[in-house]
This record gives structure tokens, sequence and C-alpha cells, in this order.
């Protein structure tokens, strides 16, 4: 494969280029070649839809548009900014690498891969973006896409996601990447796995290097690449109480810093145990996790929402305090929010659903 991949380097490179000259896509993070634009770029596309990142990158850089302004501010606010965008360790990690830009780099975004990878949420991937579209390194920038599209070019027949096989595929994409135009050459292959080189609907027909490509020669496009079969993914049920005070204040509870969903504010509450009395089961988790007690009362609300590795179906329940004890409730992590301050809170989606439609509130 590494034979075959400096065989074809110039002329898959001229034709890409031309290819992407003509076709690629009107992005935000293209008419820049500020690094911590296109690190916050990054970041955002991994595991993200392009059309649902670009209103997030515009909003994310108008609040905070230099590094510098995102180390200083208050991770809240960030998580705030990031809400509904998912995969919030991304945003956490981007505030706390920020911070290290600032402390340890001088505030500029580093140009070599030893030190842009020691930065939390920066492997082998951004680093590439990084280096090869902000620097003019000629490095790979090899997502899921450009895998994809390596094994194709090589009628590469293992499963690509084994670490065993990634390393092989990142190095045939980097004999791959030329020295001119290396930024332009990577962020090609990503448009050409976008709207080309697809998982299930490869158009070879309108691809600008098939004639390079083995998989299309020997007519195994359904069958490459190959991909390890995925484990079922489990179900589970949870509670959440929505309990007011007597100033009709409401209960939150800020989710720990590291974990599911790290910092953002939530409905007290947990997963159940699947005894068969929910309402039991929330009660208990209340008063072991707050010390308080609590008379569960009639389902209010129940949304369903998927993660990466499960899915969940969350039902509300209206909740009163037994004896109210407004201290014991008091803390770093606890909050009694007037409802008007709600949307204030970063929340995750599955608990700004349960907001609305329990209590009409975004």
């Amino acid at each position: 494969m590494m034979k075959e991949a400096a065989k074809i380097k110039t002329a898959l490179a001229r034709r890409l280029l031309d290819w992407y000259d003509r076709e690629r896509r009107p992005l935000p993070w293209r008419e820049t070649a500020d690094p911590y634009r296109i690190w916050v770029s990054e970041i955002m596309l991994q595991q993200t839809r392009v059309d649902t990142v670009i209103p997030y990158y515009r909003r994310f850089l108008e609040a905070f548009p230099t590094v510098r302004d995102l180390a200083t501010a208050p991770l809240q606010d960030v998580l705030k900014v990031w809400e509904n965008l998912g995969y919030y360790s991304r945003a956490r990690n981007l505030h706390t690498a920020a911070g290290m830009v600032v402390l340890n780099f001088s505030g500029r975004i580093p140009d070599t891969p030893e030190h842009l990878k020691t930065l939390p949420g920066i492997g082998d991937y951004v680093a590439g973006a990084i280096l090869s579209i902000a620097y003019g390194h000629a490095v790979p920038a090899v997502d899921g896409n450009v895998r994809r599209i390596v094994a194709r070019l090589f009628a590469f027949a293992a499963p690509i996601d084994q670490p065993q096989t990634m390393g092989r595929l990142r190095e045939a994409a980097a004999i791959l990447v030329p020295r001119r135009r290396p930024g332009d050459f990577n962020q090609a292959l990503m448009d050409l796995g976008a709207t080309i080189c697809r998982a299930k609907d490869a158009h070879c027909t309108r691809c600008p290097v098939s004639r390079h490509c083995r998989t299309r020669a020997e007519g195994l496009q359904t069958t490459i690449p190959q991909t390890t079969k995925r484990q079922p993914v489990p179900r589970r049920e949870e509670a959440a109480a929505i309990i007011h005070n007597r100033d009709g204040r409401l209960l939150m509870i800020q989710r720990p810093a590291k974990g599911l969903l790290g910092a953002l504010w939530t409905f007290p509450g947990g997963f159940l145990q699947e005894s068969g009395n929910e309402e039991e089961e929330l009660r208990e988790i209340i008063q072991y996790e707050l010390g308080l007690r609590v008379r569960v009362g009639g389902r209010l609300a129940t949304v369903q929402h998927a993660y990466t590795h499960f899915r969940t179906t969350i039902h509300a329940y209206d909740c009163r305090l037994i004896r109210e004890t407004t201290a014991s409730v008091t803390g770093p992590n606890r909050r009694w929010v007037p409802l008007a301050e709600l949307p204030a809170l970063p929340l995750a989606k599955v608990d700004r659903m349960i907001a609305r439609m329990v209590l009409g509130r975004p």
C-alpha cells in the first residue's frame, strides 16, 4: 500500500486539488487561516454534521473571538454557548486547553504536533488539521472520511476502525499529502468523503480520483471499507424530580465536572434499577444523594434521548419536600432557581426538553 501511495501521489494530488478548486464547500472556517478558529471548527465538527456546526461556530466566536477571551471566560458561559451541540467534553477541553495556551505558549496556538497534543482534546487528527490548514505543514489529517477514502483507493480489506489497521491507513495518508497546499489537500479529502466517496452510496462516476481507485476497478464499493460489528445499544431508564420550594423556585443540581454532560445543570434524579416502582426508587435517590425527604407525586412527562453508547427514557415526576429545609439544599452544586432564570443555566438537551414540557420554559 505504501509503494502504491508513493506511485499515485503526484497525479492524485493534482486531480483532487483541481476538483476542490471547483467544488469546495463554502464553509465559514475556510475563510480564515487563524489557527484558533480552525481549532474551534475541528473540535465542533467531531461527530457532528457540518450544517449543525455552522451557527454554533459563528455564535461561539462571537462570544469568544480569541483564545484569551475563551481562556478567561467562566466555564458556565462556555457551556451555555455550546448548549445542545452535544459531546460537552469538547467544550470543557477547549476551555481548559485555551488556558494552557495562554499560560504555556503566550497565547499562540502551537505549531508542532508534540506541543499541540499536550492540549486536552487534541489528538492526531485535530493536530494534523491545524498544522496543515493554519501553518501549511505537509501532515495528514485522518478522520473517518479519510480512512474510508484511503481504504478504497488501495482496496484495503481489513476493518478500518481497528487500532492495528488505523496506523497503516494513516501512514499511507501521510505519503499522499503534497508539500504544496497540504491544508487544501486535506480539506479536499474531507469534502470528497462527505459528498462523493460516502460510506453507503459512493458516487464513483463523479469522483475526480476514480482512475486511481482499486476498489472501483475491482467492483468492491459495497464491501470496502469493512468495520467491526457493533454491539446492540443498551437502553436505560431514569427518573427526574421536579421540586419547588415555597417561593416557587426550582431545585437544580450541577453535574460533576467530569463524566457524562459534566458541569451542566440538571434536575435531581438518576438511573433506575428496574424494580418496577419508579416513584419509590426516585424517593430513595433523592434522599441518598441530597439528604432530602420528598413525596413523589404524578408523572409529568416522559422523554427519550440517544447518547453515543446508550439510549435512555427519562420520567419526570412532580415532587414535594416533606419538610422544607432550604439550608440543607444550599451548596456549590445545588441551587434554588427562579423560573425566570432557568433559560440562563446551561442544560443538556434532554433537561431542556423536560423544562419545556413541564414548566413551559425554553
